[in-house]
């Protein structure tokens, strides 16, 4: 099998000849550790299976940015009229949006998705790797792109309360854009598509499921059948304890669940007993402690555990529990993917997974 043949085969709840390498994010210092020079380099050189593309988007300088957190390198104002921070690694956060009020959303305009630049990075992907490796796009469901126009998360989350229609309308116009850009992505080439937009922290979720089931809900959904009436499987990418909002986003149709945060209590086995025959798997290598400051050993050991949780069956793609973001250690990632190649072929090991099924390695971190 390749790249693409193995992810896709996984994606289907199926087994592939070995558990496939993906990652969300791979940012410095491991993206260039071995010497590439660009994402696509790096997909390359270390031969993973599948490669994330976001859409493409203007950025520009905010010309008098003032006051800047100290982490913050530069402002810049993206097309949506969002502003955001950078931080020394090219990683941005949001820091304020352009709808206060009620007033500026009647004479607010979004950018428009048909614009020609927004696919030039997914073009170069299926011109390198389509049939090869899998080229999964990201987009965004109705939860994050509201807050960050409206500024604030804490913001939006009082408009659940206090302004349910404002809340609709900037899911509304949120969605109404992704969808149309996912369709151009599939149409182009896109393999496969991934939610970005965040539901939880490590304690639990950052809203009710009854706020869920109200203002997110309908749109995941809008979004995931968009993506199934195109013939592609969806991936929902959400940081943090998410057991309380797991029926929901089984129910809105998803495909895959990702990243599962073992430190968040998103135990593996647990949710491939519960849900493994409805959702392939993926994720689960901490890299809030174990990627920064383990061992390589520590990583094997880590990635032994996840194999025999997950994997049997199939339905499992290793990736870290978020991204590799720039506290992960080079030689920790090289060592995860060693070790998935070492300990993930199919048939698996039986041993292993005898031994290691009931096991729980973040467990000092608890």
């Amino acid at each position: 099998m390749n790249g693409y043949e193995r992810f896709m085969s996984a994606l289907r709840r199926e087994e592939p000849d070995r558990v496939p390498l993906w990652e969300l994010i791979i940012n410095e210092p491991t993206r260039s550790a071995w010497g590439a020079s660009s994402l696509f380099e790096f997909i390359e050189q270390e031969d993973l299976d599948g490669i994330t593309i976001f859409e493409d988007t203007i950025l520009r300088p905010v010309e008098d940015p003032g006051d800047m957190p100290s982490d913050v390198t530069r402002k810049v104002v993206d097309e949506w009229g969002i502003v955001w921070g950078q931080t020394a690694f090219d990683i941005p956060y949001p820091l304020t949006g352009p709808i206060h009020s009620e007033a500026d959303l009647s004479s607010y305009s979004p950018p428009d998705p048909a614009d020609d630049h927004r696919l030039a990075s997914l073009k170069r992907a299926v011109d390198q790797f389509k049939g090869e490796r899998a080229i999964v796009f990201l987009t965004h469901d109705g939860f994050e792109f509201p807050h960050y126009l409206r500024s604030e998360l804490d913001t939006l989350l009082i408009d659940y309360i206090d302004n349910p229609g404002l809340v609709h309308a900037l899911a509304e116009i949120t969605i109404d854009y992704k969808i149309r850009l996912m369709r151009r992505a599939v149409d182009l080439g896109a393999d496969a598509i991934v939610s970005g937009d965040d539901y939880a922290g490590r304690i639990g979720p950052m809203m009710s499921p009854t706020h869920f089931r109200e203002f997110i809900f309908p749109y995941l959904k809008r979004s995931v059948d968009a993506a199934h009436d195109l013939g592609v499987p969806y991936i929902k990418h959400t940081d943090g304890n998410i057991w309380p909002l797991m029926d929901q986003l089984v129910e809105a149709g998803i495909d895959a669940i990702d990243p599962l945060e073992p430190i968040a209590g998103m135990d593996i086995g647990r949710m491939k007993e519960t849900y493994g025959d409805r959702l392939s798997l993926i994720g689960n290598i901490d890299v809030t402690e174990l990627l920064p400051s383990g061992t390589e050993e520590d990583v094997e050991e880590a990635v032994k555990e996840t194999i025999a949780k997950a994997a049997p069956g199939g339905g499992y793609i290793l990736a870290s529990s978020n991204s590799i973001h720039p506290a992960v250690k080079p030689g920790n990632y090289r060592a995860m993917v060693g070790a998935a190649r070492k300990w993930g072929t199919y048939p698996l090991d039986q041993g292993m997974v005898d031994a290691y099924q009931t096991r729980n390695y973040v467990q000092p971190w608890l």
